[in-house]
């Protein structure tokens, strides 16, 4: 067993494709970490919960810790979706720590690429988070999930790129090797396209966003305007969060890095690696939490 006379500390980044997990303690750091199944609140609440719970005792069994020993703990869970305090409480309610803090995942991919520093982040992946760090505290812009915002993510590309098909299907627009390539996946027949928008999740979109990327890359111009679209959205984020040319910025997420090369000049002059990710975020804020009895929702 795990010498429990120190803190354990426990953090937990979850979203859309899959929830992942750090347990250590202050004064070691992480010492193992696991991943689970999609934790997504807003998607599916109790699914998120149980997924969250099964990664924690995995990683827990790595240091030979049973699930009581995790009462102890101290945590902080950030899930994509749990924008309301009535959300972060039923997480909290749910999960067995002594001490746990529930927010979205904004402030730990923001904690996570930016460490104690100021600065802008960019977080694109499935979502997308624009954000801001400073004396101040922490700005967001966007964040709102994928069926109002999520512009730029991979889940909103993979919906253009699809969106673009039927225009082109419908004779709006011509047919380009992205559009033509993602019609063929559903065998050219559009009811089987309307019947997968009819129930797809973010991360099903997410699925066709490599396309979008290459195809871009290699010239395509419907993959190269949905880009481009993608990339105004990020860089009018930025000037609504106080950018200034020069300013410091942090691009993550699996699609954050690349669109480097689409941003203005003035948002991608000074672009700054990330100090780690919004699991790294997660622990670092478990670990800046007090002991207390109660079992606090911020």
């Amino acid at each position: 067993m795990y010498d429990l006379t120190k803190s354990l500390i426990i953090g937990v980044d979850g979203g859309g494709t899959g929830c992942r997990v750090a347990i250590g303690t202050r004064s070691d750091g992480i010492l193992v970490r696991a991943v689970g199944g999609s934790a997504n609140f807003a998607t599916n609440p109790d699914c998120a919960i149980a997924n969250v719970k099964k990664a924690v005792v995995e990683a827990a069994a790595k240091l030979d810790l049973d699930e009581q020993s995790l009462t102890a703990a101290t945590a902080h869970v950030g899930l994509a979706g749990a924008l309301t305090e009535d959300d972060q409480q039923r997480v909290a309610n749910a999960l067995p720590y002594k001490t746990i803090t529930v927010t979205d995942d904004r402030p730990t991919s923001v904690v996570g690429a930016l460490g104690a520093g100021n600065g802008y982040l960019l977080s694109v992946g499935t979502g997308t988070i624009a954000a801001a760090n400073s004396s101040e505290g922490f700005r967001y812009v966007g964040g709102w999930g994928f069926h109002i915002s999520d512009q730029a993510s991979g889940a909103w590309l993979g919906r253009a790129a699809l969106e673009q098909t039927m225009l082109c299907y419908d004779g709006l627009a011509k047919y380009s090797d992205v559009t033509r390539d993602l019609f063929a996946k559903f065998d050219n027949d559009p009811s089987k396209a309307v019947a997968f928008s009819m129930s797809a999740k973010p991360g099903d979109f997410g699925a066709f966003a490599p396309d979008v990327v290459r195809g871009a890359a290699s010239g395509d111009p419907w993959a190269l305007l949905i880009m481009d679209t993608g990339a105004k959205y990020l860089a009018a984020s930025l000037a609504a969060l106080g950018h200034q040319a020069g300013d410091s910025v942090c691009l993550t997420g699996g699609l954050g890095p690349l669109y480097t090369t689409y941003l203005p000049a003035e948002c991608s002059a000074n672009l700054i690696p990330a100090s780690g990710n919004a699991l790294d975020g997660a622990f670092r804020l478990a670990s800046q939490t007090k002991h207390q009895q109660s079992r606090p929702v911020t």
